[in-house]
């Protein structure tokens, strides 16, 4: 696995492979609407997350740790605030030896059919922290007595750690979090790119498919690529789901 490169540097490097090598273009992700844009990786948080690149596949390394306060850090830790939005809490708080990894092709592809997604982590949102879907347990959708338990992340704690299920809330403590907006949430572990409600113009998608995923430029390059927005739709009173659909390529296990 190779160290984590500047993306300038790679880009530089990408070029450079296509210039002395013009026959192997074909075969080049760089060249593909479905590459990820390199630029998106700087968008991670880099206290909790490593980027890695070794051929065609990325690997998103992660400790699960947030960059954004929490009700459910330790008391002692900076972080720390009391809740403003959450009022019943899960068991545990953020911390432990948590590990996450998640490795998918830098040119991900669409797949023939689409897959549901399961319990657990499935993706890493830009703080460090796992993206759940909208199940609390098996056929378990989340309801409101599960609701009341997020912070204003979207996030609580459960066997498996701190992680988000639904899109931050509009607070004024929010300042990290994307909230009705363009901003990067993370990576789906079928390799897209999660992006919030919102084009990086400020309007709203409306050529999204049923994943809410369509082919279009971002604020991370003017190639046109295939990625997803958080659906502009309610999910349960006044939160919205980060994911709660298919994927729409072939999914890769976060560890």
């Amino acid at each position: 696995m190779k160290k984590l490169m500047s993306t300038a540097l790679m880009m530089l490097l990408l070029m450079s492979c296509n210039n002395n090598d013009e026959s192997n273009s074909d075969d080049d992700p760089s060249d593909g609407a479905n590459s990820t844009p390199l630029s998106a990786f700087d968008e991670f948080n880099a206290d909790a997350v490593t980027v890695s690149f070794d051929g065609d596949d990325i690997t998103i390394e992660s400790n699960g740790l947030p960059n954004h306060t929490s009700p459910y850090w330790a008391e002692t830790e900076p972080l720390y605030i009391e809740a403003v939005i959450a009022t019943a809490f899960t068991p545990g708080g953020i911390g432990g030896n948590r590990f996450y990894s998640l490795t998918v092709p830098s040119a991900p592809e669409l797949a023939s059919s689409s897959t549901a997604t399961g319990l657990g982590a499935i993706g890493i949102a830009v703080s460090g922290v796992p993206i759940f879907n909208d199940q609390e347990g098996p056929g378990e959708a989340i309801e409101a007595q599960i609701v009341e338990t997020f912070d204003y992340a979207g996030a609580h704690n459960g066997p498996s750690g701190y992680h988000y299920h639904v899109e931050s809330f509009d607070v004024p403590e929010n300042t990290v979090l994307s909230h009705d907006d363009e901003k990067l949430i993370g990576i789906m572990s079928d390799g897209f790119l999660l992006y919030g409600r919102r084009e990086a113009d400020g309007s709203y998608p409306t050529d999204l498919d049923a994943s809410g995923g369509h082919f279009g430029t971002t604020q991370h390059g003017d190639e046109e690529f295939y990625h997803y927005h958080v659906i502009n739709e309610f999910y349960l009173g006044n939160v919205i789901a980060l994911f709660a659909v298919d994927l729409k390529g072939t999914p890769n296990s976060i560890l």
